[in-house]
């Protein structure tokens, strides 16, 4: 049974990560580098160090990448007030906040984005803590993220388990021993998240909170 779950947000609460996909393109495309789309989607739920790296030419002049990340946060900054939650979202945090469960918020996201992005949620009667890009020492796939949101949570990582959309949240979740339950709305179809190695998959936070009682979460 676990005592915790902590949630990605991006993705998996809120639906933006198309819209950090446009925004990540943009900003490439200010700075002259052309990057896929698809290339972009595939690497969103990483870090934007991580994000970066893994995008552009590695003898780029990485000089510029600071400025890349702040076309980005303009970008991305016009649509906090236009965030929407999927359905279900806010209801399955205080299902399991009602069930007894401490309720962690784990996003890679800054503090400010974070702060849109909870009250686009509404559900901080629900929410136990909540952790930030800033309170990571590394970011996803590392698992440092999910290591903070465990102490928050004060459990143990097999007391624990966490929902989450991307591959990287699979892959940080397997470093610091954490079950990940993947949802299919950000994008990353059931196959790659099983591969990565998540315990389950669900279409959505909607279909998981209706079954939330014979999921991992219980």
């Amino acid at each position: 049974m676990a005592d915790a779950v902590i949630f990605d947000v991006d993705g998996t609460l809120v639906d933006t990560n198309y819209l950090h996909a446009v925004c990540w393109w943009e900003a490439f495309r200010q700075h002259d580098h052309g990057v896929n789309m698809a290339d972009v989607h595939r690497a969103i739920g990483m870090g934007s160090d991580k994000l970066l790296d893994h995008l552009l030419p590695g003898d780029r002049d990485s000089d510029a990448d600071d400025d890349i990340r702040a076309a980005h946060r303009a970008l991305y900054g016009v649509f906090w007030t236009r965030l929407r939650a999927f359905d279900g979202a806010a209801d399955l945090l205080r299902a399991c906040a009602g069930r007894g469960k401490k309720v962690v918020l784990a996003s890679s996201a800054s503090s400010g984005e974070l702060a849109a992005l909870r009250a686009t949620l509404d559900a901080d009667d629900a929410i136990a803590a909540a952790t930030s890009s800033s309170e990571a020492g590394e970011s996803k796939p590392a698992p440092d993220i999910v290591q903070v949101a465990l102490e928050r949570a004060e459990v143990e990582p097999e007391r624990a388990v966490f929902v989450g959309d991307a591959v990287w949240d699979v892959h940080a979740c397997r470093k610091a021993g954490v079950p990940c339950v993947g949802v299919l709305t950000g994008g990353i179809g059931e196959e790659a998240l099983r591969e990565a190695g998540a315990v389950a998959v669900y279409p959505d936070v909607a279909d998981l909170l209706r079954q939330l009682d014979g999921s991992p979460l219980a």
